[in-house]
Parts: C-alpha cells; sequence; structure tokens
C-alpha cells in the first residue's frame, strides 16, 4: 500500500472514531497497533467464523467487483468484512456475528498488522464497502466448497 493510499486509509477509518486525531496518536505511538473503534457509523461488520470467512474472502477477490476491508484475527479464527452501516441490524444470516451501532472493534492501522489482527484486504481509503449481498454469496459458495457440494459448472470455479 503506498503511502498516499495508506494515509487516505487512516483518515477514513479514523473517521469513525468520536475523536480521530486521539485514534491516529494511538495508532502510531501504541505498542498494539490498535485503535478502538465505533461500529454503526462509517460502516458496520459481519464476522464470520474462520474458514469459511477465508474462503469467503477468496471468492469475493475473485469477483469482478473491488471488495472493501475484510479483517482476520490471531489464527484467522473470525474474519469481518466491512459493510455499508445498518447492515447489522437487518442481517438474518445463520452463523455470522455482526457488529453494529453500539458495538466497539480493534482495528488495526490499514498499513500494518497490529496485536493479532490483520488486514486480508485493507481499507483503501476510497470508503469501498463490501456489498453484503455479495458477501452472502461468497459465504454461500464458501459453505459449498468446505462441504464438497458442486457448485455452478466447474469452469466457473
Amino acid at each position: 500500500m503506498g503511502s498516499m493510499e495508506s494515509r487516505g486509509a487512516v483518515e477514513w477509518l479514523s473517521a469513525a472514531a468520536p475523536d480521530p486525531e486521539a485514534c491516529r496518536w494511538e495508532w502510531e505511538r501504541s505498542a498494539l497497533g490498535v485503535a478502538l473503534l465505533p461500529a454503526g457509523r462509517i460502516w458496520d461488520v459481519l464476522i464470520v467464523p474462520g474458514e469459511l470467512g477465508r474462503l469467503a474472502a477468496d471468492v469475493l477477490l475473485r469477483m469482478d467487483t473491488e471488495p472493501g476491508p475484510v479483517l482476520a484475527d490471531f489464527g484467522d479464527f473470525r474474519v469481518g468484512f466491512f459493510v455499508p452501516p445498518g447492515t447489522a441490524a437487518r442481517w438474518v444470516g445463520t452463523g455470522v456475528r455482526t457488529a453494529g451501532h453500539g458495538v466497539w472493534l480493534a482495528v488495526p492501522h490499514p498499513g500494518r498488522c497490529g496485536r493479532g489482527l490483520r488486514w486480508l484486504v485493507p481499507p483503501d481509503g476510497s470508503g469501498v464497502l463490501n456489498d453484503p449481498v455479495l458477501v452472502e454469496l461468497a459465504m454461500h459458495e464458501a459453505a459449498a466448497l468446505l462441504t464438497g457440494e458442486p457448485i455452478g459448472r466447474p469452469d466457473e470455479l
């Protein structure tokens, strides 16, 4: 990630904080490399269990659309897809935790890893988020891959 892109991503992510300057300070000076940010203002997060989430992220990356930020925790036990605010309140899928209004998340600096967290897809500063419909489709495809169910024609995989 270039420094301009990283700076844009820092500005975009820190804008979710009540005090963006304090958030940036925390990222720059904290040994942990993470800041606590509230979901529900600029983005919500869909939190998917490890292997399913990793595979769904891979599926998203193969689609023709530009993916939004995707965050993984230590050991990839959970993968978080950044989606538009309000998604968490409307999400009805099973096996997915949601982080929306009133939930705070540990978020690493967009250009680095932080305390067991890493970006699978870092934010680029443009504000692009994952489309919840595409995340759901990607999760279905990932679940089919995990269970060995055929999906579509073999040449589509």
